[in-house]
């Protein structure tokens, strides 16, 4: 179906527009990245785990890491399942994930923790919108592993306490936050560009989902996105 749209000046063509069920992704490539994702996840939370100092709040960031550690290992078995080799499916996609990992890391424990609350968030909805265009015999399976409880609320716990003892904490987070939503949607693009051909403004409204999602969770903060 074409939807009209604005058009650059001097242009006369037209895009059709694409949902989350029409990107059909590759399935070794998706399982690749998204147990390399969940993988970095439970790296991340590992490492905080360390940084803060309450016994609580390493209870909340642990309990976090065994749930990613549970989605890592049910991906694993999906590429298991299709007779693939995990370590070389995500050593295949492995470069520009690490390459994100590092330049989103904070330089404080709390800048680290918002940066996994955001990214996680946006990448997770990402892996899962995408499961509905995968073959029927894998994305039911993993659209609900991934989907699955996160320890999302033990870590907003942390993220509202430490934004509540200092407003300009909040304030710098939010600027944080929205330095971070370039970042993962630049990586995100080049996830769906890949499954797409069609690239580009075909695959807005997306993009257009993914930042409402972002958008509600950091209002649940108290924070601008």
């Amino acid at each position: 179906m074409e939807i009209p749209r604005l058009r650059a000046r001097g242009s006369s063509r037209s895009v059709t527009r694409v949902e989350f069920t029409d990107l059909h992704p590759d399935p070794e490539s998706y399982l690749g990245r998204a147990a390399r994702i969940q993988l970095g996840h439970v790296e991340t939370l590992g490492a905080l785990v360390g940084d803060f100092e309450r016994f609580d709040d390493k209870e909340r960031l642990s309990t976090a890491a065994g749930f990613a550690l549970a989605k890592h290992q049910g991906l694993v078995a999906e590429i298991d399942r299709r007779d693939g080799d995990a370590s070389a499916s995500m050593s295949a996609v492995a470069a520009p994930i690490d390459h994100f990992r590092r330049i989103t890391r904070g330089a404080s424990p709390i800048e680290s923790l918002l940066s996994f609350h955001v990214t996680s968030g946006l990448l997770d909805d990402l892996f899962i919108g995408l499961a509905a265009s995968l073959p029927t015999d894998l994305g039911p399976r993993v659209g609900s592993l991934l989907g699955a409880e996160a320890g999302t609320t033990g870590i907003v716990d942390i993220l509202e306490r430490e934004i509540s003892v200092d407003r300009r904490t909040g304030s710098f987070l939010a600027m944080w936050g929205r330095r971070l939503v370039g970042d993962t949607l630049l990586l995100a693009r080049e996830v769906v560009d890949v499954h797409d051909a069609r690239g580009g403004d075909a695959v807005e409204p997306v993009f257009t989902e993914l930042i409402a999602a972002h958008t509600r969770r950091m209002d649940a903060l108290g924070l601008t996105a």
